[in-house]
């Protein structure tokens, strides 16, 4: 029900220009220094993913940027440097929110307690917010985007905000203010899956949203994360989880907490990187928790929240998720060449996920123990 109710704020966002309004109004103000919007957009791209996913949010920025792009040469430093920064921004950004991406949904599944969303932002926020600063300083010594690049400012979009439009905003505010104080509103509204409904029931029922909105929704994903959630539990019932789990232990049996997290924060960073984040998620999360809940000093939660983290930040391959792939499709319109080739992600995306790595077990790390989790 949290993916459905993500999707369908999602969609409200988008087929009412919400997103694009602010998205726009946000970068019209960025200037024409190549740094300073090279950085709003990656932040653009973060924000936009965590409230109508990390597969949406880079279609959307890539669209914004067109008017920019054209007025560059196919060759620009620059021209490369935002499209790939946008990619890379936009799969941290599927960390920020447990909306943001399906395998976030996995990890609260895999968690008991389940973390609130304030819980979750205390922790995913400043790992987002460092790993992108450390990125757009990567791309800044790699690329050097500065050189003789010269920018069209993005104009903001004209419209008002219209009635139907505040609807939106007030009801999206309004789930994920509850999403928020969730447990603490546990015994008044159930848990969040119930939330989840509100947004549902007011954008279809008022006919905000239509039968072919719902449609669209990525059912491949939903389908994906629940047949992962039941082959999750028939791993448990059959004892095979508690098998491989007791095996590991065993492999692991003389390192501490913060050994055990590295340990696994690097497995999935290398598994996601070469299949998608969901899959790695689906395999890898439940096996973190019974390991994590074996320990002499367990701490469960905390290693499938960092390894969540870890697994939205592998981008080291064109494939290795679907701002990547969106990335990598994109064309220069009057020749018809690629911007980006598989060498940028091999140079950019392996060193930002190893950037990531490094945030994940030292300010991630540092996070998690202050919230106890």
């Amino acid at each position: 029900m949290l993916l459905l109710g993500g999707f369908t704020i999602a969609a409200a966002l988008s087929k009412y220009n919400i997103a694009k309004l602010m998205a726009t109004f946000v970068l019209s103000k960025a200037g024409t220094k190549p740094r300073t919007v090279l950085i709003t957009n990656m932040f653009v791209a973060m924000v936009a993913s965590m409230w109508i996913s990390n597969v949406a949010a880079p279609v959307l920025c890539f669209s914004i940027i067109q008017p920019l792009l054209r007025n560059l040469p196919s060759d620009s430093r620059f021209s490369k440097a935002l499209i790939l920064g946008i990619a890379l921004a936009s799969n941290i950004g599927g960390a920020a929110s447990p909306i943001a991406s399906p395998q976030n949904i996995i990890a609260l599944q895999n968690m008991s307690p389940q973390p609130s969303w304030g819980e979750w932002f205390f922790v995913a926020l400043p790992f987002c917010i460092a790993t992108i600063l450390l990125i757009w300083l990567l791309l800044l010594v790699t690329f050097q985007p500065g050189k003789g690049t010269t920018i069209t400012p993005i104009r903001p979009m004209k419209d008002r905000f219209t009635g139907v439009q505040y609807f939106i905003s007030t009801v999206t505010l309004g789930t994920i203010a509850l999403w928020c104080v969730s447990h603490q509103l546990e015994d008044v509204l159930g848990d969040m899956g119930i939330i989840a409904i509100i947004p549902m029931v007011a954008f279809f029922g008022t006919g905000i949203l239509t039968k072919e909105d719902f449609n669209n929704f990525l059912w491949t994903i939903v389908i994906l994360a629940a047949g992962g959630l039941a082959l999750g539990k028939a791993v448990s019932s059959s004892g095979l989880l508690q098998t491989i789990a007791g095996a590991i232990t065993e492999k692991v049996e003389g390192l501490n907490l913060y050994g055990v997290l590295c340990v696994f924060a690097a497995l999935i960073l290398v598994v996601a990187t070469f299949i998608s984040h969901t899959v790695s998620a689906l395999i890898i999360l439940p096996l973190v928790h019974q390991v994590g809940a074996g320990m002499l000093d367990p701490h469960p939660n905390l290693l499938v929240m960092a390894s969540v983290l870890m697994c939205s930040a592998a981008a080291g391959l064109p494939t290795s998720g679907f701002p990547n792939m969106t990335a990598i499709m994109m064309e220069d319109g009057d020749t018809g060449r690629r911007y980006l080739r598989v060498q940028h992600f091999l140079t950019r995306g392996i060193p930002s996920s190893i950037i990531a790595f490094v945030v994940v077990v030292t300010l991630g790390y540092g996070l998690l123990l202050a919230i106890k989790l």
